[in-house]
């Protein structure tokens, strides 16, 4: 393979010196489909999407308050949020671009990036890190600088794929961005291309594998020439696009040089323009059980994006709080009982374009929880078909092994007039069969979701058959943690 090297240029910052205490890496646990820290510590990724231009980060650029920005940061990891997914260059308008011209980067981005990395390793944040905000890129070619009109190495947004001078480029950019701000734990993974998508590659499948393999491979070189060791690695995709395009399935979920799964979540009428909070926890459900039954080994699978796009953008609404805090709440709920690694990542959607208050609560409330499972060590698969509630409407979103098992209960039948689940409602009273636990004693702790506080903890013994148990009455959701508790 070809050495990439970006272009020198004199008018950038000193390189930011290493930082004195770097957080630990991130890394896949071995034989499980989750992540743990260099040192073997459980490491769950309970974040967002955030934007340079959002904002919470928008203070950064030009250094107007990064005070500011490292308040917010450390009041977000002070509520467990341990990742942000960022795009080295949102192209929404056109005084953030990274490189212009191609091959040159502005010293004022490079800056703000050395800033927050600085800031990410002090305050204990992680970065899901894509080059490119590729929606903008696509719908604002004519302006964009990869485009070969204004100097840039691309003839045709429908080549950005396969075109050899784009290639290159790509690597360049991803090369700089290891070189200078990858020697550290503050970068918990790539995801080399933002939502995958066939139109960019002329549909030619086998090409688009072809620049995952060879960009991601350049990468992992990169990284082990200058850090001894590599970032793991991804590639999102815009979920809906795998319906109509099924060899993307190939790309996302088990091409080998990738080291966990991502989709967007943003099915159509449930999530991205919902009408109520319980069918879009439904298809978060399925979805997630659709995902890792693509999946061969035992890499991580997790939703990288979700939210009410098409509420949002095209009708121009937004969600209003309660409704949305508890759509947020739902989603990220059914996301890690079913399987996935933390509970997705949000696009907001919203305008301003962040996350409301109830939604960092709902995420600690969720990372609180994170303790009662032995994650390193937890062999799942997805027993959203398997488990069952007997007595009540209550869906189950379920995730086990032999020795421990996640599960959420929500109720279907109390959705008020305004599309959330009455509170009010009687409590109801049901037992749940949660199947594939071996023969044993297991501690069952309850959990409420909107208060992030036990409920109770109780032993229970299961048989042959796996275990059965009364719940805890019932009036909205209940989550479970259930861990083998005689050794």
């Amino acid at each position: 393979m070809p050495s990439v090297r970006t272009r020198p240029s004199p008018a950038l910052p000193p390189k930011p010196a290493s930082p004195v205490n770097p957080l630990p890496w991130v890394q896949v646990a071995e034989g499980a489909p989750y992540f743990v820290t260099e040192h073997g510590a459980a490491w769950t990724p309970v974040g967002h999407n955030e934007a340079i231009t959002w904002p919470n980060l928008a203070p950064l650029f030009r250094r107007r308050d990064p005070e500011a920005v490292e308040a917010h940061l450390r009041e977000l990891v002070g509520k467990g949020i341990t990742v942000i997914r960022l795009m080295l260059e949102y192209a929404h308008r056109e005084h953030r671009y990274i490189e212009r011209p191609v091959g040159v980067f502005a010293p004022n981005m490079v800056r703000l990036w050395d800033d927050l990395f600085a800031i990410c390793e002090r305050v204990g944040m992680r970065i899901l890190l894509t080059p490119f905000d590729t929606y903008f890129t696509w719908v604002r070619w004519a302006r964009h600088p990869y485009n070969q009109r204004n100097g840039g190495p691309c003839d045709d947004r429908a080549r950005l794929l396969l075109c050899r001078d784009t290639r290159d480029a790509v690597m360049r950019r991803l090369a700089f961005a290891a070189e200078r701000w990858g020697g550290g734990g503050a970068l918990f993974a790539w995801d080399l291309w933002n939502e995958l998508h066939p139109a960019q590659g002329g549909w030619r499948f086998d090409e688009m594998g072809e620049f995952i393999a060879e960009v991601g491979g350049h990468l992992r070189d990169v990284e082990l020439r200058l850090h001894g060791r590599a970032h793991p690695q991804t590639v999102s995709v815009f979920g809906p696009e795998l319906l109509t395009s099924p060899p993307l399935g190939e790309l996302i979920f088990r091409h080998p040089a990738l080291h966990f799964a991502s989709t967007h979540l943003y099915e159509k009428g449930t999530i991205d323009d919902p009408r109520d909070t319980v069918g879009a926890a439904l298809s978060t459900g399925r979805l997630v059980r659709d995902a890792l039954a693509e999946i061969r080994d035992s890499r991580p699978f997790l939703d990288s994006e979700h939210g009410p796009i098409h509420r949002f953008k095209d009708h121009h609404k937004t969600l209003p709080h309660a409704f949305d805090d508890e759509y947020f709440r739902h989603m990220q709920w059914a996301h890690l009982a079913s399987g996935g690694a933390g509970g997705g990542m949000r696009w907001p959607n919203r305008h301003p374009h962040v996350l409301t208050p109830g939604m960092h609560e709902a995420q600690a409330a969720l990372a609180r929880f994170l303790p009662l499972v032995d994650w390193p060590r937890f062999r799942r698969r997805c027993l959203n078909d398997g488990v069952s509630v007997d007595g009540a409407s209550l869906a189950a979103f379920a995730c086990g092994d032999d020795a421990q098992s996640v599960a959420w209960l929500l109720r279907t039948d109390s959705i008020g007039p305004d599309g959330r689940l009455r509170a009010d409602a009687a409590p109801v009273h049901a037992r749940l069969h949660v199947p594939g636990l071996a023969p044993g004693r297991y501690r069952v702790t309850a959990w409420d979701t909107s208060t992030g506080r036990e409920l109770s903890t109780d032993l229970h013994d299961a048989g042959d058959g796996g275990l059965h148990l009364p719940l805890p009455p019932v009036a909205t959701d209940l989550a479970l943690a259930i861990r083998r508790a005689d050794g």
